[in-house]
């Protein structure tokens, strides 16, 4: 065989190798088109435009239509910066950029919506759509600079999906997100069962629903996408030209023109929760302020560090322009953090929670149950309370829950040998609540002013259905029932002392379990005889500040009390085990209740507010 023949049958091997390999590896990423207004979003842009280069997806495949108009801050010179550092990077940016244009005609605040508003940005997306249509792109992505795309595969993701209108799930300080699980006959949000499914991620995927806003991906490749109006007037011509009843007479409003065109259209909007793709912040009101905004920011840059480990970094040319809160005590005279030495993972976490919510703390080392030994107990003088039993687990005390108990010990110990008046203590695996710091304040003061007490939790498991009196003239404060965790709570010097006073090391027990026996409200009447001085004055938040960031049972939760070794008790002291099934321990443990997240800086904390 001839060396021609060898070499053709070569080629032909390779045609045919060629030919058998994925399309898709041969094909370029589609186009996309962002579609962007911007106004007065200064504060944000940096973090919205650091994410947004940050994206994964070719540069060369995206295109910006940009538009910033009507503000008074320096969003235009943020945009220029990037353009001149960043424009170059991409297909093309089309821009217009309008500084002498500083507010709309009867606008009372920037976070109004006069009817001349509605007009003005309704005719820049038809505008946007417009365009988007003549260069020929593949997606056109309505993105608005109050959303946070912290997955750089967001663009990926969303762009296989290959679905006409879709919007990356993104999260918010409370319930609030970029889509309706349903919409009123009259046009308004209603709340479903799906919504809630869909935004904790019950259920995973892609999902029909009614509205999608903020940030929308239109697929342009679908012939019937290409007609799709945010413009009432058209809406209602199309309805016409259609003969569809009744015709739309709700409010001129782009999300809703939009969503009620494309489902007249039979065209499904879907929510994607594949991955985390990102954060959004919540409308302003009128009567709101920048420092609503800037404080929304602060609840989610706290939320991105319990998610992603750690706020996502800005562009080089951005960073001096990151700002972080003053560090407070809260108007306490200290805060303390404990926290193993082998779990620096969680100190590191924790102080970088700290630094972008504002709390100065001490790092307090704990003690570790993995370095106790029976023989070490007993040089500390440690006894245990003859006849105890985990409740749930039918067990003696883990050198986990020793050590914990001593962690905390050793810290009531310091104030009454420092005169510290009053001390916030934190455990490591916590996340607090949007608005934490003001809230802490807020319930401090009304503790003070109202009555004299002893601990505070911050953060707990409630479990017994029990009544707990709100505490008289406090808003915020109950009487605490009996409770697990001590997550975070808030002691007083007197309190300390009644603890420290009781010698818990004589007959010792989880500090979860002492805690609620020193306030009289423990329901096992056996362990509370062997205190006889349960007068701490112990009140609870209402609703909580702190919460747990992992549950039992979750992916990543480890507990450093529970999984340890079990200590070897004599139980002949005399007192049976009290076991779960006693009357007098039958109650509900999985009631949690937890803190309304809808609340807004200033607000009265029972006070919540509407998502939209």
């Amino acid at each position: 065989m001839n060396k021609q023949v060898i070499f053709g049958l070569f080629l032909a091997c390779l045609l045919v190798c060629i030919s058998g390999q994925d399309e898709e590896d041969y094909q370029e990423p589609p186009t996309v088109l962002v579609a962007l207004l911007v106004r007065n979003k200064a504060h944000i842009l940096p973090m919205f435009l650091s994410y947004l280069e940050q994206q994964d997806y070719p540069k060369e495949r995206i295109a910006f239509w940009l538009r910033c108009d009507h503000s008074n801050d320096d969003s235009i010179q943020l945009l220029r910066q990037w353009l001149d550092n960043s424009g170059d990077l991409y297909h093309s940016v089309n821009y217009e950029f309008k500084p002498e244009e500083q507010s709309f005609v009867n606008e009372s605040s920037p976070y109004e919506w006069p009817a001349s508003r509605f007009k003005h940005l309704i005719a820049l997306k038809e505008e946007a759509f417009q365009y988007g249509r003549d260069i020929w792109a593949d997606f056109v992505f309505f993105l608005d600079a109050d959303v946070l795309l912290t997955s750089k595969d967001s663009l990926t993701v969303l762009t296989r999906l290959q679905l006409p209108i879709v919007a990356p799930m993104l999260i918010s300080e409370s319930l609030y997100s970029n889509f309706w699980g349903g919409m009123s006959e009259d046009y308004y949000y209603r709340r479903t069962d799906e919504y809630k499914e869909i935004y904790h991620v019950k259920k995973q995927g892609s999902f029909p629903v009614p509205m999608v806003h903020t940030a929308v991906l239109v697929n342009m490749n679908h012939r019937a996408v290409r007609n799709l109006t945010f413009d009432r007037n058209k809406l209602v011509e199309m309805q016409k030209s259609r003969q569809q009843e009744p015709l739309y007479d709700g409010p001129a409003d782009d999300i809703i023109v939009f969503a009620i065109w494309a489902n007249s259209s039979g065209i499904p909007l879907h929510i994607c929760n594949d991955i985390i793709f990102g954060y959004i912040l919540q409308p302003l009101e009128p009567g709101d302020t920048l420092d609503h905004d800037i404080q929304q920011l602060v609840n989610l840059k706290s939320i991105m560090v319990n998610d992603l480990g750690a706020v996502p970094p800005l562009l080089d040319y951005f960073k001096h322009l990151e700002k972080k809160p003053e560090k407070s005590k809260l108007s306490l005279d200290h805060i303390f953090m404990i926290n193993l030495k082998r779990r620096p993972e969680r100190r590191e976490k924790m102080e970088r929670l700290f630094d972008e919510i504002g709390i100065e703390a001490e790092h307090f080392p704990a003690v570790d149950g993995k370095e106790l030994t029976t023989d070490r107990l007993l040089e500390m003088g440690v006894r245990f309370l003859p006849g105890y039993e985990d409740p749930y687990h039918h067990r003696a005390m883990t050198m986990g829950e020793i050590g914990c108990f001593l962690s905390h010990y050793n810290i009531w110990v310091m104030m009454v040998r420092k005169q510290l008046k009053e001390v916030l203590i934190l455990e490591d695996d916590i996340r607090f609540e949007p608005y934490f710091r003001h809230n802490a304040v807020r319930i401090l003061n009304q503790a003070r002013n109202v009555a004299e007490y002893d601990l505070i939790y911050f953060g707990r498991k409630r479990l017994k259905e029990e009544s707990e009196p709100t505490v008289t003239n406090a808003d915020n404060l109950v009487h605490a029932g009996y409770s697990y965790w001590t997550l975070g709570y808030v002691i007083t010097l007197q309190g300390a002392l009644k603890l420290l006073a009781a010698k818990p090391l004589d007959k010792l027990i989880p500090v979860d379990e002492f805690l609620p026996l020193m306030f009289d409200r423990h329901p096992n009447k056996t362990w509370t005889e062997a205190f006889p001085k349960r007068n701490l004055i112990a009140f609870s938040a209402s609703p909580l500040l702190l919460y747990p960031i992992y549950y039992t049972g979750e992916n990543g939760y480890i507990s450093d009390t529970e999984d340890s070794l079990q200590i070897s008790v004599d139980t002949s002291e005399g007192g049976e085990a009290r076991l779960k099934s006693d009357r007098e321990q039958v109650f509900d443990h999985e009631l949690d209740f937890k803190l309304n997240p809808e609340l807004k800086l200033g607000e009265s904390l029972s006070k919540s507010h509407q998502e939209l």
